[in-house]
């Protein structure tokens, strides 16, 4: 499965179970980047993505995801599924949130390489960073 995460500059999701941004430019982007593959996520990032096509919405959507399918990540922690995670995508919204729920998987090792880098104006951020990494 692909994971896919939204963080500030210091890994930040979440801060009092609230989601700590949200962007309408990035759900349109990450649609592009899933190419009609599943997205599958929970019910309370769902409600960001009411109208798009091939959300699947389920409680357990970590593990039902297949090889290829992407899964949308805003309060899980994905450490129980590191040996399914074929790829992690990190949208950076380069900015600091107060934060109390964090993206804990390291992606600073030899387990893992950065694919690439893109940069976009969002329509609530002047700039955010989308980086691909791959499991080597």
């Amino acid at each position: 499965m692909i994971v896919v995460v939204c963080v500030d500059e210091k890994n930040g999701m979440m801060f009092h179970r609230r989601r700590q941004s949200q962007d309408r430019v990035l759900r349109e982007n990450l649609q592009k980047e899933c190419g009609g593959k599943k997205l599958y996520m929970n019910g309370y990032s769902g409600k960001l993505f009411k109208d798009a096509v091939g959300i699947v919405v389920s409680e357990n959507f970590l593990g039902e995801a297949k090889e290829g399918e992407f899964c949308f990540v805003e309060d899980a922690d994905v450490g129980e599924y590191l040996q399914r995670i074929e790829a992690v995508i990190l949208y950076r919204w380069n900015r600091r949130y107060p934060a109390d729920v964090y993206f804990t998987l390291d992606l600073f090792n030899e387990k893992w390489m950065l694919e690439r880098t893109e940069e976009f104006k969002g329509s609530s951020h002047e700039r955010i960073t989308k980086e691909v990494y791959k499991k080597i």
